[in-house]
């Protein structure tokens, strides 16, 4: 890609601060928006936007295609008039700091009940709008709202577990599904229109602010997801459903059992018989609805890690190969020469990794996290190449702060000298080595902007539950903090062309 050099926070729109519950597409978006305009940053990297199930994970979802109904704004509901200020009436006491999921999940979806009802009671000033959504999106929209329906009406248990006729999609058993669900299908599809209405207007208001968002693409996909149900033959699954092999990563330094995620694994020669139509499909999706992807775990395209389903930790799989170049030429021809994408090279990289990312001109990452083992580190800012992306961290690891409190002395001490600091703003001290870099990009999570321990981490890799609940507060978003970033933009010329030298 040709990209301007640039800088931004990675903050997904659960972590914004707000009234009800969980971070949303409403006003404290906007805002944050705005405070990445005055702070002279050009991006904001968001993790996937997909609907979450089983342990709230953005990268478990049950669409790769859907989004993420609890990120409707209640304000812009009633704004629109779909929701009244007594519908908001019944609002739990949630936690300032986290999402509380459990108690966020049954009163959001509440709420958005009552605006579907209030729809259906007076529709005409929406109907044409939400009929040209679902048309325009049937490709995907059909099949989501119908699997959320059926999971719905099956105690919201696994596809995997459903009546045999609808499990394996015989055409008379989904067409009486659609007839006996449809009050629910259209309301699954309403809460789509919805969202995308919000994001698309979100989205809208930061680009013609010349802000440009970064999404992200799991390479996998949950199993009990609607991509997986209506697609079997694209997948290794057995007869009833259930992946015969998963995914996940070999022991390591980090993991000495390795990382079981579970997610079915691709049948590559279908897709490729295909002309990877449906991988198209999805990375085209994504495009509508962000200005550039980060594609996660790019190394499993030249090689994934197969583990046998049932096995209880990843230590005995075996690698295989993935689609290669073939895929990134076939997504080339349909997407344009220039693919708009950041390629999460982290892991075991091996020589023909390098290959494909450098063959399509694809930025790699750099996590300076990563860098303190000794000065030929390829972490480190003063061995990086142009073409990448720096990072101080991202979601799954500590913040800064929480790695200098448990990093081993050896790598602690090359840090503090690396960075000539005395870490008591180390935090910062890494944020302007990476904004110093020749880096593309440089992009910080918002917890290392706000100077935050390990209390305000993201993701633990190896934990089930307890995730993804980060919130920053209301009062963070600063004119002194976005000063401070300002000042490192127009110093290392990562501000936009309008950002003056600070005064003052």
């Amino acid at each position: 890609m040709d990209l301007p050099r640039s800088s931004g926070i990675l903050l997904h729109p659960s972590s914004l601060p707000g009234p009800y519950g969980i971070g949303d597409l409403g006003a404290q978006a906007y805002r944050f928006v705005d405070f990445l305009v005055d702070s002279g940053c050009g991006l904001w990297q968001i993790l996937p936007l997909g609907p979450t199930g089983y342990g709230d994970s953005p990268y478990q979802c049950f669409s790769a295609f859907a989004g993420n109904p609890y990120l409707i704004s209640p304000e812009l509901l009633l704004h629109d008039g779909l929701l009244i200020e007594s519908d908001l009436a019944d609002k739990p006491h949630f936690p300032a700091s986290r999402v509380d999921f459990g108690l966020l999940i049954p009163w959001k979806l509440n709420l958005l009940q009552r605006a579907f009802d209030r729809y259906r009671s007076s529709p005409e000033s929406l109907r044409a709008e939400f009929d040209s959504f679902c048309v325009e999106n049937s490709s995907w929209l059909d099949d989501y709202a119908l699997f959320m329906a059926v999971k719905d009406s099956c105690g919201s248990g696994a596809w995997s577990g459903w009546p045999e006729e609808v499990k394996k999609r015989q055409a008379q058993a989904l067409a009486e599904a659609r007839q006996s669900l449809s009050s629910a299908t259209t309301r699954f599809a309403f809460y789509q229109f919805v969202f995308f209405k919000q994001w698309n207007a979100l989205r809208k208001y930061a680009n013609d602010k010349g802000v440009k968002i970064i999404g992200d693409i799991p390479i996998f996909v949950a199993g009990d997801s609607a991509d997986v149900w209506a697609n079997p033959k694209l997948f290794f699954l057995d007869d009833r459903g259930n992946p015969t092999v998963v995914a996940g990563v070999p022991p390591d330094f980090f993991s000495p059992k390795g990382q079981l995620w579970g997610n079915p694994l691709y049948r590559w020669e279908e897709h490729q018989r295909a002309g990877y139509a449906w991988w198209i499909e999805r990375v085209s999706a994504a495009l509508r609805l962000v200005d550039i992807v980060r594609l996660d775990h790019f190394r499993g395209f030249a090689a994934y890690y197969e583990i046998p389903a049932g096995a209880e930790t990843a230590e005995h799989g075996e690698w295989k190969a993935g689609p290669g170049a073939d895929f990134f030429r076939a997504l080339r021809s349909a997407l344009g020469d220039e693919l708009p994408i950041i390629a999460e090279d982290l892991g075991v990289i091996t020589p023909d990794v390098v290959a494909i990312r450098e063959e399509f001109e694809l930025p790699g990452m750099k996590i300076l996290q990563f860098g303190f083992s000794g000065p030929k580190d390829p972490f480190l800012p003063h061995n990086y190449v142009r073409n990448c992306v720096a990072y101080t961290g991202t979601h799954d690891n500590d913040t800064a702060l929480g790695w200098l409190a448990t990093a081993s002395n050896q790598e602690r001490e090359f840090a503090l000298r690396y960075l000539r600091s005395d870490g008591v703003d180390f935090a910062w001290d890494l944020i302007r080595a990476i904004w110093s870099s020749v880096a593309i990009f440089a992009i910080a999570p918002m917890q290392d902007v706000l100077g935050l321990g390990g209390e305000a981490r993201m993701n633990y890799p190896s934990r089930l539950g307890g995730n993804w609940a980060w919130r920053m507060g209301k009062e963070d978003m600063t004119e002194r903090l976005a000063g401070r970033l300002r000042e490192l933009n127009y110093v290392y010329l990562r501000g936009s062309g309008s950002i003056s030298m600070p005064t003052g």
